[in-house]
């Protein structure tokens, strides 16, 4: 086996395993600072099986676009970790111009996601479908113009290039904009895992809800299938934000995989802290919480200019 082949296989194993462990420390790091001894780290994983080990019930209301839904999102995203390098690594795909593949690909699994939630004919999950649609627009802009910061400060069109060795230069003369691409990515990773402020994966107030009204009617593998898209979509969008704020490149191979895994942990328990301390937000709030992050992110190329 080459070198090349063992990151590529190393990449996989962490893109496929190490999710439902991110989502584990979260809840682990909430229950610590509740006072409380919380759920065992492998929680998730025991949760996943007995999910897929259950029966599944569907309305007679649906068509093939529910059970669809959980199906696309979870492939899309898996597309979309395949196209973020990890730990300095080169991506197991990587082309010039793979950025916008990224984005359509996560855009693609949402866009099944509601319009699973859209097909069980349910008045709540059709509210949820239209938070999500509304929301998602706001945080994508975010998105898009760190994207713009990196592509400019590293000279490349390609994911691979943006988030490779460049960075760690670039902070030398891109500071600003580089942190502020960090703080308006990690606003996002909030808002797009269903974290609080922006949403609570516990409740069960469909009133208050976003991305897990979507899901009501889902169960069994189903309902697995959409717990372990979602530490996916985790697991990516940590990846994004520790590119920025911890470049790895440069160092040695293996020792940046096992930095990676040990800035994932700490990330991870980082978003339990936030949903720790923080409560969540006001529904009419959540679109101002994701302008500013957005306009953050405009301000990153605007340091780029001299």
């Amino acid at each position: 086996m080459t070198v090349r082949a063992a990151h590529v296989l190393v990449h996989l194993v962490f893109v496929l395993a190490m999710p439902p462990l991110l989502v584990g420390v979260i809840a682990r790091t909430k229950a610590l600072l509740a006072g409380r001894r919380g759920p065992p780290l492998l929680q998730p994983y025991h949760d996943l099986a007995k999910l897929l080990r259950k029966g599944m019930v569907r309305s007679r209301t649906t068509t093939w676009v529910f059970v669809a839904g959980p199906a696309v999102g979870l492939v899309t995203t898996l597309l979309a970790a395949l196209l973020v390098p990890l730990g300095g690594h080169r991506a197991p795909i990587s082309f010039e111009g793979d950025f916008v593949l990224f984005a359509y690909a996560l855009g693609l699994g949402r866009f099944f996601t509601i319009a699973a939630a859209l097909d069980t004919g349910s008045a709540f999950e059709g509210m949820g479908a239209a938070r999500e649609a509304t929301f998602s627009a706001l945080a994508e802009p975010s998105l898009f113009f760190g994207l713009l910061v990196l592509g400019r400060a590293s000279g490349s069109a390609s994911l691979s290039g943006m988030l490779g060795p460049a960075v760690g230069a670039a902070w030398g003369t891109a500071g600003a904009a580089l942190a502020s691409v960090v703080v308006s990515w990690f606003v996002v990773l909030l808002a797009e895992n269903s974290r609080i402020p922006f949403d609570d994966p516990a409740t069960h107030l469909e009133l208050t809800m976003i991305h897990e009204v979507l899901v009501l009617d889902h169960s069994g593998p189903l309902l697995g299938l959409v717990h372990y898209g979602a530490a996916m979509k985790l697991f990516v969008f940590g990846a994004l934000v520790l590119a920025v704020a911890a470049p790895l490149g440069g160092l040695d191979p293996w020792l940046a995989w096992a930095l990676f895994a040990a800035a994932s942990l700490g990330l991870a328990a980082a978003v339990g802290v936030v949903e720790g301390v923080m409560a969540r937000l006001r529904l009419p709030k959540v679109p101002s919480l994701l302008v500013a992050a957005c306009v953050l992110a405009a301000f990153g190329p605007l340091f780029l200019v001299r």
